[in-house]
């Protein structure tokens, strides 16, 4: 049989793709082909900017901007012929190495049949076989780091929590997603729950914990609806609960809802958020691994890297770390957002370059702009500019470089993006998610905000530039948390690698991107005014007057300095100053 998976987009067609799927299943029925062929809603394919996607198995062909009027040409020329449809199918990205993304938009993610098929907890039943220890062991050997921020090994992690005496011992999903613009976890819960489920058995396995918690923020309703549909189903089926596999080993999950505080992704947070708490951060030691969960030990893995556990025991530890680069094995999924063509998630191999990354997968810079900088790891992360794109993608190289893996998010920047803002939206963030319960992040956040807000409204002075970086660097080391900790790192990796655009603000009060509108006038050159009329069309303000006969004119009592103005204008006309 036949499969056509149809890419949910998330509410964006959501009324194109109910159409779509009715539409096909009626004319393969019409055909006396619903037998031949089965239409199948997914959440991931991950192809994105390419309007409404289909999936065609066995033969892998991917069909974008699809509409009603395709179907029949689907219908005769492949799931009956078998042949590729030249005008709709897209080109393959060969660079992207799909781990953890593998069964994401190839099985019905409610599906536990279609799970098995894909050899689903066959990984479990490996290392039932093996035990606690070699289980350990074989994770060593396939080097897998943890895709939450921190990159600590996964194998050193579970092994501190078994070596902990206790009858009682926890393992959490952390699966509350923050970073803005980041839904790697989102899509894996939503598009293949029951390997994050088998990957947090496998480790629950390890660490002797018999209690799995799914701990997912209550804005991903889809992802928690499939995630307790998974568990019901394993319920159903005898892998959770006693004796699973008719083995010893005993295992329950329950999910809990987080409310979206971006603090909440720290480990103590966490745990004092599932306790009924207030997500406030404790002090380490006592680590979770000792002291975790209503004071037993706990370990907590994130989404991504449960959902490599499954493949690691399918495949071997040694196979697992062979892929990748040496401390960094394995794949990382990122969401690749910003000024680039084909945004959306990709996953790669570590090792591969970011250029790799935005020109080959990407599909270069939106308008073909000039690229300026990437920022990576959200807002712990840090930005890196266009001379260091050859770097390979890893844990230490990114470091190196100011920034982190961090989740997973990578957004990029082209020459209108301004550093001063950029670092602006970040800290903000950051400002608004403090738990503040230390004086650093509390204090040392906000201060740092001030000095870049008074920068990017053309009051800065050159002293100011010394207290950021004095305040960045008193964060970084007394903070309680990694919030704290990482939150100067846009502003310490601006302030490094695009030193004279904060000089430019400050001395010459000039922003070179137009960006900053305190710092941007606009103008229209009157000889080179053709009196098209784009400009006055174009400026949300109505500053902008003029007509055929008499040319255009920028009224600067009115002008909000947005630079829609500027960005229209063919002739060049319109100047920023």
């Amino acid at each position: 049989m036949k499969r056509i998976l149809i890419q949910d987009t998330n509410g964006n067609l959501r009324k194109e793709l109910r159409d779509f799927h009715v539409s096909l299943t009626s004319q393969l029925r019409d055909r006396n082909l619903a037998e031949a062929a089965q239409v199948v809603i997914v959440a991931d394919i991950g192809v994105y900017q390419k309007g409404l996607v289909a999936k065609i198995l066995p033969e892998g062909f991917v069909y974008g901007n699809l509409e009603a009027k395709h179907i029949p040409a689907i219908i005769e020329q492949t799931i009956q012929k078998g042949e590729k449809i030249a005008g709709l199918a897209l080109e393959k990205k060969n660079k992207q190495m799909r781990l953890v993304l593998r069964n994401c938009g190839v099985i019905d993610p409610e599906s536990f049949e279609d799970y098995l098929r894909c050899d689903g907890y066959q990984g479990l039943a490996r290392a039932l076989e093996m035990g606690p220890e070699k289980v350990i062991e074989e994770m060593k050997k396939a080097g897998l780091r943890g895709r939450g921020g921190a990159g600590f090994p996964t194998w050193l992690k579970w092994n501190l929590t078994r070596a902990v005496p206790g009858a009682v011992k926890f393992i959490i999903c952390n699966g509350d997603e923050g970073d803005p613009g980041a839904y790697m976890d989102r899509s894996v819960l939503e598009g293949d729950p029951h390997a994050v489920i088998e990957g947090m058995m496998i480790g629950g396995l390890a660490v002797g914990a018999t209690q799995g918690i799914f701990y997912i923020r209550a804005e991903y309703p889809l992802a928690v609806q499939r995630i307790q549909k998974a568990i019901d189903t394993c319920y159903a089926k005898g892998l959770l609960g006693k004796n699973i596999l008719g083995s010893s080993f005993n295992f329950e999950i329950e999910i809990r809802l987080g409310a979206g505080a971006f603090v909440c992704g720290e480990e103590t947070a966490l745990i004092a958020s599932v306790e009924g708490l207030r997500g406030y951060p404790r002090p380490r030691p006592p680590f979770p691994s000792v002291k975790g969960l209503w004071g037993h030990p706990t370990v907590i893995n994130n989404v991504e890297t449960l959902a490599n556990i499954s493949y690691i025991f399918l495949h071997g530890g040694e196979a697992f770390g062979k892929i990748g680069m040496e401390g960094s094995t394995g794949t990382k999924v990122f969401a690749l957002t910003g000024k680039v063509r084909n945004s959306g998630l990709v996953e790669v191999p570590m090792g591969i370059s970011l250029r790799e990354i935005v020109f080959d997968i990407g599909g270069g810079v939106l308008n073909n702009k000039k690229i300026r900088a990437i920022q990576t790891g959200g807002p712990s992360g840090g930005v890196i500019p266009e001379q260091f794109f050859d770097t390979p993608v890893g844990y230490e190289s990114l470091q190196k470089l100011g920034s982190i893996m961090g989740s997973g998010g990578m957004i990029v920047l082209d020459e209108n993006d301004c550093m001063v803002d950029i670092s602006k939206f970040y800290l903000g963030f950051c400002v608004d998610e403090s738990c503040g319960k230390c004086a650093p992040c509390r204090i040392g956040g906000t201060q740092m905000l001030a000095i870049l807000t008074r920068i990017a409204a053309g009051k800065g002075e050159e002293d100011d530039l010394k207290k950021l970086d004095e305040i960045a660097s008193a964060m970084q080391k007394a903070s309680l948390c990694g919030l704290g900790q990482t939150a100067p790192n846009p502003v310490v990796s601006t302030l490094k690698y695009f030193a004279e655009e904060y000089r430019a603000h400050v001395i010459d009060k000039k922003c070179p991107s137009g960006k900053c509108s305190s710092l941007v006038a606009y103008s229209i050159n009157k000889e080179k005014c053709t009196a098209c009329g784009m400009c006055a069309r174009a400026c949300p303000a109505t500053a902008i007057t003029g007509s055929r006969t008499d040319k255009y004119t920028i009224d600067k009592a009115k002008c909000i300095s947005c630079g829609q103005c500027f960005e229209v204008c063919k002739f060049g006309a319109v100047v920023r100053q």
